[in-house]
């Protein structure tokens, strides 16, 4: 008997935009090498795994290389597939028992707001060659527990950004998230994420890394609510609410693909 495949495009409300996820549902714990093996099969920037445990569901997310202690996106995917299957009521609260501690999911109105862990970036350091691996001067350099953020000049800059992704693969972090303040009125601010060390050059829209995004912008902005846009080729809005250690990440979803995995 096979096992139920989604494909859903996240933060997005249009097909073909956001960053698409796999969604894979288990029916008891698979182990991790088949894992990803199908995480390479899929070859999205991420495929989550879920089968049922206590009062939700056990979580993991595998990109086509490593597997992940933390994802955004395919949680939101995640979370729609499970109301859209009619497995979770409207009202319900989606539950997930992940590496991360407990995440939760619930309806608001049209989209999907997520309660995930703050990951705070403290000032650093330039490691050796990352602005030369990023092209860009940076205006600050911190770390968190997954990635460096860099903040740069402007808009323009970080959308004229083209990294040398092999530089960028030696350092020994998750990804790298650039960021700026935006030049468009309907965003606070505006990121790129690159993670070639975890088997995305560049990610599409990053719901994890809004995790630090969100406190670095708190500080400079004096304000605790956010509507931002990861600026990739694909694009995609997040939501971003502040709220002590914890950090709400709201979006849509929209699924393309139904399938069967064999």
């Amino acid at each position: 008997m096979g096992l139920a495949i989604y494909q859903v495009d996240a933060f997005t409300d249009q097909r073909f935009a956001g960053n698409p996820a796999a969604v894979c549902f288990l029916p008891a714990p698979r182990e991790k090498h088949w894992m990803q093996m199908v995480a390479r099969e899929m070859n999205l920037s991420e495929t989550a795994f879920l089968h049922p445990e206590n009062d939700g569901w056990r979580l993991r997310w595998f990109t086509p290389a490593v597997e992940v202690a933390l994802c955004g996106h395919a949680t939101l995917a995640s979370a729609h597939v499970l109301w859209e299957t009619g497995q979770l009521i409207p009202t319900a609260t989606a539950r997930f028992y992940t590496e991360s501690g407990l995440l939760t999911a619930e309806r608001n109105g049209p989209s999907i707001e997520l309660n995930f862990p703050a990951k705070i970036a403290v000032p650093t350091e330039a490691p050796a060659g990352l602005a030369e691996a990023l092209g860009v001067e940076p205006l600050a350099v911190c770390r968190s527990a997954f990635d460096y953020l860099i903040e740069v000049d402007s808009a323009t800059t970080l959308r004229a950004m083209k990294p040398d992704f092999s530089k960028l693969r030696e350092l020994p972090v998750r990804g790298v998230i650039v960021t700026s303040r935006s030049d468009q009125r309907q965003f606070d601010f505006i990121s790129r994420f690159f993670a070639p060390a975890s088997g995305v050059n560049e990610d599409p829209v990053t719901g994890s890394a809004h995790c630090t995004l969100g406190p670095f912008w708190q500080e400079r902005l004096n304000k605790s609510e956010f509507r931002a846009y990861q600026a990739s080729a694909r694009g995609g809005v997040v939501g971003v609410r502040v709220a002590s250690d914890r950090v709400f990440l709201g979006g849509n979803a929209v699924t393309v693909l139904r399938g069967e995995l064999l």
